[in-house]
């Protein structure tokens, strides 16, 4: 005669909103008898690592928020918060690196300084940033914040960055903005500052159009301009130009090729050693009123214009 098996109570049951994080082995609280990772908590890391290819869409600024994350080697920016600053933080201040590639930095004041060009552990940069700046805001006033996972739940820079308030990216010639007193700064930070200051390119801002930003090198300068306009489009657009000899930014310059950038493409162009980031404002001003033309045309592309739209797309390098 078989035997009967033993009565069992049934288990509550739990929706998957209700179900908490707990360690990857561990097993999951739904009651599967599975393993957390290989039940709920499956979900939970595949929206944690899967990559975002705009982290900074939305943001006022995303195109400066591209260079300064993969262009530009030293620049700060004022963040405005969507709920104001907490009581003991006077100022929340965007970096482009920070010193002993800290995530961020609550300052001996209480300000905050957050790091853009660090590695982050998931695939979504915005969120990643933005567990770090919520630890900022709660860490003790003179300590670093390291770096973690950050929950596959928690809010992005989106969710906690007031929207349209300005975003005015102040480009620096070295690091000295990391402390207040560099002079009186820890060995370890007059190390990392004197690294850094001896690799950063020389970079300016232009003013007359946006996020463009001219860089000087031993042989020749650069023009690298985040540009926020669909990616077929503008190669569409810059195929138009440089086919009609339009696409230089005067005598001695070249368009010659782009990077692809979290989502957004960055065309590029060499320019003389003697020409100066004044001296191309100008042209680039000139440029985008070209560009802006190009943009709105609508019939095919022509022979020759394919052949420059060739052309420039073989030399695309993506970044990110």
């Amino acid at each position: 005669m078989a035997k009967k098996r033993p009565q069992t109570k049934a288990k509550p049951q739990i929706t998957d909103g209700e179900i908490p994080v707990v360690g990857a082995r561990e097993p999951c609280p739904c009651g599967s008898g599975r393993r957390y990772k290989a039940c709920h908590g499956r979900a939970a890391a595949h929206a944690v690592t899967e990559l975002v290819h705009r982290p900074f869409e939305g943001i006022t600024g995303e195109c400066d928020w591209v260079a300064l994350r993969e262009l530009v080697p030293a620049a700060t920016a004022e963040l405005t918060l969507k709920d104001g600053l907490p009581e003991g933080v006077p100022s929340v201040t965007l970096a482009t690196v920070l010193p002993m590639a800290w995530p961020a930095l609550r300052r001996d004041d209480g300000s905050v300084l957050l790091g853009l060009q660090n590695d982050t552990a998931s695939g979504d940069i915005s969120r990643d940033l933005a567990d770090t700046l919520l630890r900022a805001l709660e860490a003790q006033p003179g300590t670093p914040v390291q770096g973690r996972r950050a929950p596959a739940d928690g809010p992005r820079l989106q969710d906690l960055l007031a929207a349209g308030a300005p975003f005015e990216p102040v480009v620096h010639s070295g690091f000295e903005f990391w402390v207040p007193d560099a002079e009186n700064a820890s060995p370890e930070v007059t190390a990392s500052l004197e690294r850094a200051n001896a690799a950063a390119i020389p970079t300016a801002r232009l003013a007359g159009v946006d996020a463009a930003y001219w860089c000087e090198t031993s042989e020749k300068n650069h023009l690298r301009w985040v540009m926020p306009h669909p990616e077929e489009q503008l190669l569409d657009a810059l195929a138009r130009l440089h086919a009609a000899g339009r696409s230089s930014l005067g005598e001695g310059t070249r368009l010659v090729g782009s990077f692809r950038a979290h989502g957004l493409t960055v065309p590029v162009w060499d320019l003389p050693s003697g020409m100066s980031a004044d001296d191309v404002e100008k042209p680039a001003a000139e440029f985008a009123e070209r560009l802006a033309a190009a943009l709105a045309a609508t019939e095919p592309l022509t022979a020759d214009e394919r052949r420059s739209r060739g052309g420039l797309t073989n030399r695309q390098v993506t970044l990110s």
